[in-house]
């Protein structure tokens, strides 16, 4: 799976700050056999001190500085941060619907993504998240991780 500069750079940050995140979203779906269309990349993010000034580093390198971006806003349950526009945008989550930081950090697989080694939220973890979310679109995509 090839990505878009940019994300490749931001991804390439994460890691070299330490960040403790996983892949959950459409790129997850693909990675467990399940690969539909999406305009983002979503990044469940460890909600922690630490973590958040990581995260706050990595924005500031990667040239969203600027933005009225806070520390504490990854501090907050359940708060999405988007950067940039889709097709390329980047979706910074601190919580997912149907499981916990924990449940999802458990059951993550690593995985290499164009050449980067990260983690991936487990399937069976995803499925829950996508049935908990309820939206049509997020139920046809757990039916076909059920089935992958």
């Amino acid at each position: 799976m090839e990505l878009q500069k940019d994300i490749r750079e931001f991804v390439e940050l994460l890691l070299s700050e330490k960040v403790e995140f996983l892949l959950v979203g459409g790129y997850a779906l693909a990675v467990h056999g399940a690969p539909r269309f999406t305009e983002d990349i979503d990044f469940l993010i460890q909600v922690s001190p630490e973590n958040a000034d990581r995260i706050i580093g990595v924005i500031e390198k990667f040239g969203f500085g600027d933005l009225e971006i806070e520390r504490d806003d990854f501090l907050k349950a359940d708060y999405i941060i988007q950067l940039g526009m889709a097709p390329n945008r980047i979706d910074l989550l601190t919580g997912i619907d149907g499981t916990t930081w924990n449940e999802s950090w458990n059951s993550r697989i690593p995985f290499e993504l164009d050449g980067l080694p990260i983690q991936v939220i487990g399937k069976d973890q995803l499925i829950r998240n996508k049935l908990a979310s309820g939206r049509s679109q997020d139920l046809a995509d757990a039916e076909r991780l059920q089935q992958s």
